[in-house]
């Protein structure tokens, strides 16, 4: 059995080889390119083995990687450093001025989404006579409805997008995981107790201000406190250690709390970048402090599609399942596109919203790890085989051609939906 650091070894070495080949040879960016050469070499060693079965070697490699929890690396490991990392970035004073098409892109573009897909999905599996009840086709809503924070703001790097349109897709990506991880819970809550169990309106308001309310708060309250604390010294190696026990301290807390750790981390990266360079950093300190940062966030980046990839050679998928998930891929588009493109018709009295900007936002509505993550989680029933399979299907699509493409659709739509005219 491979020790800790032997699987830290592989993982690293691996995103370093694959990362240099991309870069030498590809034309495609880093996290995509990663992506699709760990599935390759997981669909090549999967024929291989198919092959040459005395060999052995798929299952020596998927035993190493069954000892990684996919989900709980993920959700209580890298997306604390990621999602602060990316927070850290971002325009606080353009994010206000776009409060509200963030807020509508989050919650109502989730909550549309979400009953399209789980209603649609459904339709599908009746078709295919999969085992897959509406109950549990809402759960694949709600875990595949978010756009993913960290295959977001990755994708985005390679689109040239005006600001104000690039903060409204980064803030629905980070926002929209309370949302996400509420119905997630709710939905998954009813399908695993059945037609007994009952959910109130109640139930939705406190788990809604607990989990998204209650993980802002924390956030913002302890990345005051390392605020503060930053400002009181000039010493960058003790204000780069404090940004790291802000992390890690604040989602352990998080955790412990049952509020939203995701949410915490955002609160907490908007603050920190916003009020520290200009308060209470030397320009030594966020030289050392956001390089760190950027370095954490490469590095995380590259092992998670990597592991995306890689975890397909532990993955069973049966045939079946595997020819319903690619109806997924529309379905969750058109839902997107859905979502996005209703917005500025119901709220065309705001005039923040454009319908031309639609076809951008609903390319960019990228999903990642997190989607991936949530679908492992989910308990041994009928119905995981299927949606593990959609979901799958959706993210590769997703990260591959939708992240490869965006620069182009941005190209294409962006610029005449920014003429005088409009």
């Amino acid at each position: 059995m491979l020790s800790l650091m032997d699987i830290a070894a592989v993982l690293l070495t691996l995103s370093a080889v694959f990362g240099w080949f991309n870069h030498k040879f590809l034309p495609l960016s880093h996290s995509v390119g990663l992506l699709v050469m760990s599935v390759a070499t997981s669909w090549a060693l999967i024929g291989l083995d198919a092959i040459l079965p005395g060999v052995n070697l798929l299952d020596q490699l998927s035993q190493a990687l069954r000892q990684i929890d996919f989900a709980e690396v993920v959700v209580n490991g890298m997306l604390a450093f990621l999602l602060f990392a990316g927070s850290l970035q971002v325009d606080l004073d353009t994010l206000k001025s776009r409060a509200f098409p963030v807020f509508l892109l989050a919650v109502f573009g989730t909550l549309i989404s979400t009953a399209i897909v789980g209603l649609a999905f459904w339709g599908v599996c009746r078709l295919g006579a999969l085992p897959v009840s509406l109950p549990w086709a809402f759960v694949f809503g709600a875990l595949i409805s978010p756009t993913d924070p960290v295959a977001v703001l990755n994708v985005l790097r390679n689109a040239s997008v005006p600001k104000e349109l690039q903060i409204e897709t980064e803030g629905e990506a980070l926002f929209n995981d309370g949302v996400g991880i509420v119905l997630f819970t709710l939905l998954l809550r009813f399908a695993s107790a059945g037609e007994g169990v009952q959910v109130s309106a109640t139930d939705v308001a406190e788990l809604l201000v607990r989990e998204a309310g209650g993980g802002l708060l924390l956030g913002l309250v302890t990345g005051y406190i390392a605020y503060r604390a930053m400002r009181l010294i000039d010493d960058y190696p003790i204000e780069v250690l404090i940004s790291v026990a802000l992390v890690t301290g604040t989602y352990a807390l998080a955790h412990h709390l049952h509020v939203s750790g995701p949410l915490s981390m955002v609160a907490a990266g908007l603050l920190i970048g916003d009020r520290g360079p200009r308060y209470a950093m030397s320009e030594q300190t966020q030289s050392y402090l956001f390089g760190l940062w950027t370095l954490v966030d490469e590095i995380l980046n590259s092992v998670l599609f990597l592991l995306i990839g890689l975890e397909t050679l532990v993955l069973q998928f049966e045939v079946r399942p595997m020819l319903t998930a690619l109806t997924a891929v529309p379905i969750v588009l058109l839902a997107r596109f859905a979502s996005v493109a209703l917005q500025p018709i119901l709220f065309a009295w705001t005039r923040l919203l454009s319908l031309r900007n639609t076809p951008f936002l609903t390319w960019a509505g990228v999903r990642g790890g997190i989607s991936v993550a949530l679908a492992l989680s989910l308990p041994n029933n009928p119905a995981k085989s299927s949606l593990l399979a959609a979901t799958y299907a959706v993210v590769l699509f997703s990260v591959i051609v939708q992240g490869s493409t965006l620069g182009l659709v941005a190209r294409r739509t962006i610029g005449r939906a920014n003429q005088p005219s409009q």
